[in-house]
């Protein structure tokens, strides 16, 4: 049975540099981030209803890796964003979210949520809008609170390079290895 997992957390915490890594240890497959795309090509200038967009674009991609992980018998799926991210994306900047956001965030089910501290140094990027650590830590606390409030397992991941994917590693082997 695939097990699917998310990697959550502020930017510049390595989410994707984490997904990449889980899914070659794994041999599984991962999602990339839909809005980096979208905004390299749209510019970093969004609207509220741009997160509409790419909130559908993600969730198109989900659904076409979901599909083809069935397809090759996949055991891991790991997904670099989801609607929970979308969620605190919205309602940070916008203060409010779109329906279809909060529709998904609970009709999707998940195996695992993993959350990456924001104990990496802030890497500039033309994307990236929070340097400081003050924000990344309130964003950070944010995602926290949710993942606390649901009822799906999850993990902090911490460290530096191998640190953190072992860190990553160990936490779904514990999950997993239990018999959950």
């Amino acid at each position: 049975m695939m097990k699917k997992i998310v990697v959550v957390g502020p930017e510049s915490t390595g989410k994707s540099s984490l997904c990449e890594a889980l899914a070659e240890h794994y041999q599984g497959l991962w999602v990339r981030e839909f809005a980096r795309e979208y905004l390299t090509e749209h510019g970093t200038d969004y609207s509220f209803e741009d997160l509409l967009t790419i909130a559908k674009g993600q969730l198109a991609l989900e659904d076409a890796a979901t599909a083809l992980a069935v397809r090759e018998g996949t055991p891991y799926l790991f997904f670099d964003t989801d609607m929970h991210v979308m969620h605190v994306w919205s309602t940070f900047v916008f203060g409010k979210e779109h329906e279809l956001v909060e529709q998904e965030r609970a009709r999707r089910e998940y195996d695992m949520y993993l959350l990456a501290c924001p104990d990496l140094p802030w890497t500039r990027d033309h994307l990236r809008e929070y340097p400081d650590l003050e924000t990344r830590d309130k964003l950070y606390q944010v995602y926290k609170e949710i993942l606390k409030s649901q009822h799906t397992p999850w993990a902090e991941v911490r460290g530096i390079g191998p640190v953190r994917t072992q860190c990553a590693i160990d936490a779904v082997n514990q999950l997993f290895d239990s018999g959950r």
